[in-house]
């Protein structure tokens, strides 16, 4: 079963989690170095212990990952492959936790993500009622999208009564004129369509998409940053996303086609070595603060492209390594900082900005970021679950704890009702004459 509908401008929603039940889920983050199975037991937090949206303590059961494979900046590019690293990256994470996988909550990086803010009114006679308030958001949220997008979020972020804004529950309160601000993150429908069919070949079923801005802000920021307003900033290998949090809300959020890889092929190119030999030296040697290092103690020795075993290797001066990777760092964090400003939220953001993903764990780059992007920069782990051994625990997991978390957050977005008509209508589209009938008269 597809999680697209005929018909649909956005993608269905997980259920709301009870506050009294446990409940197993299985998350998979899609990415273009690795695909990370995660398999975690969710269970009701006793009520003293319950924080902000946070109604359940998640212990992780299954770990699996696995290099991937016909992925690209978060794309299929061949789906044989990447059906064949999702099934061992599962399998690992089933073997360990002991049980089978048969729906995933899947990370979406794909699709060219852009946020559009919707605004809607209504006119509201004495009291604002639910239905009001139901009324003026499905207004907002069925503002037409752009021909072959869908979207993946939509979040009512400011409600505003009269000269009021800031509300959140205006239900109750008098005034004449009721307004909804909406975020709506959307994807273009075909690489979601790709990433789909790769997991079904895998005999797996997607519960639902998250985008990995998303799911990454959810595992690293803490709540006093989400109210004030923040951007996390994950530097994956493939793209590098940016997502902006106010008022507790997810309300922007962006991508750059540079990550890690841009900077592993940098290195390739300007060393003349493989990209293999050039992501070791970029992870055990790599920097970005020149005036820390010099060419004294052990130098680094590598393999020359296209020469056998035999070959004499070569020298690489280590601060040749910082020349080469500085300046693809620096371009990054500087189109990082044009799309902050441009999102008109930089006042939001304030100085508070969260850095994670693997790519961020090169040295220096926390500093640089200070330096290009003139905010405090901190570097986002991981928060909020247990059953995560040490070498799960960096920044490159941040997505997938986020999709861990995000089931407790889900109820928060928006979702137009459809009426039983039209639900009617999409069941009998779902096969048989009348449906056949149907599609081609529409």
């Amino acid at each position: 079963m597809s999680v697209f509908g005929f018909g649909k401008s956005d993608l269905p929603r997980i259920k709301a989690l009870s506050p009294k039940r446990s409940r197993v889920i299985s998350v998979l983050d899609v990415g273009s170095e690795k695909i990370s199975c995660l398999i975690a037991r969710l269970r009701p937090r006793i009520a003293g212990e319950m924080l902000p949206e946070r109604t359940h303590a998640i212990e992780v059961i299954g770990v699996g990952h696995h290099r991937s494979r016909g992925i690209k900046a978060g794309a299929v590019v061949d789906i044989a492959a990447a059906e064949m690293a999702i099934r061992q990256c599962v399998d690992a994470a089933e073997r360990m936790a002991g049980l089978t996988v048969e729906s995933l909550i899947v990370s979406l990086t794909a699709g060219r993500l852009k946020s559009v803010r919707r605004r809607a009114e209504t006119d509201v006679v004495g009291e604002v009622s639910v239905a009001d308030l139901s009324r003026v958001s499905d207004r907002a949220a069925k503002m037409p999208l752009d021909e072959g997008r869908i979207a993946l979020h939509s979040t009512v972020y400011d409600i505003q009564l009269d000269d009021d804004s800031g509300l959140d529950n205006p239900v109750g309160m008098s005034g004449e004129r009721l307004s909804a601000n909406l975020h709506a993150l959307t994807a273009e429908i075909a690489p979601l369509r790709n990433l789909e069919a790769a997991i079904n070949r895998a005999q797996l079923v997607v519960e639902a998409f998250v985008a990995t801005p998303y799911a990454s802000a959810l595992a690293t920021m803490v709540e006093d940053e989400a109210q004030m307003g923040s951007a996390c900033i994950d530097m994956g290998s493939g793209a590098t996303t940016i997502a902006i949090f106010h008022n507790g809300r997810f309300v922007y959020a962006d991508q750059i086609a540079l990550g890690g890889a841009n900077i592993t092929m940098d290195l390739a190119r300007g060393l003349s070595i493989s990209p293999a030999d050039a992501e070791r030296i970029k992870v055990m040697h790599g920097s970005t603060l020149a005036e820390l290092l010099d060419d004294s103690g052990e130098p680094i020795m590598v393999q020359p492209l296209g020469e056998t075993g035999d070959a004499h290797p070569i020298v690489v001066k280590r601060s040749l390594v910082t020349k080469i990777i500085r300046p693809r760092v620096e371009e990054t964090l500087e189109l990082v900082r044009d799309r902050l400003n441009a999102s008109g939220l930089g006042h939001v953001i304030g100085k508070r900005v969260v850095l994670t993903g693997g790519a961020s764990q090169l040295a220096g780059l926390a500093e640089t970021a200070r330096t290009v992007l003139q905010r405090n920069v901190r570097l986002g782990r991981p928060l909020g679950v247990t059953g995560l051994n040490p070498s799960s625990k960096g920044p490159g997991f941040s997505t997938s704890v986020g999709l861990l978390i995000y089931p407790q957050v889900a109820h928060r977005e928006y979702l137009a009702e459809r009426s039983i008509a039209a639900q009617a209508i999409e069941k009998a589209m779902e096969g048989g004459r009348f449906g056949s009938w149907l599609r081609r008269a529409l």
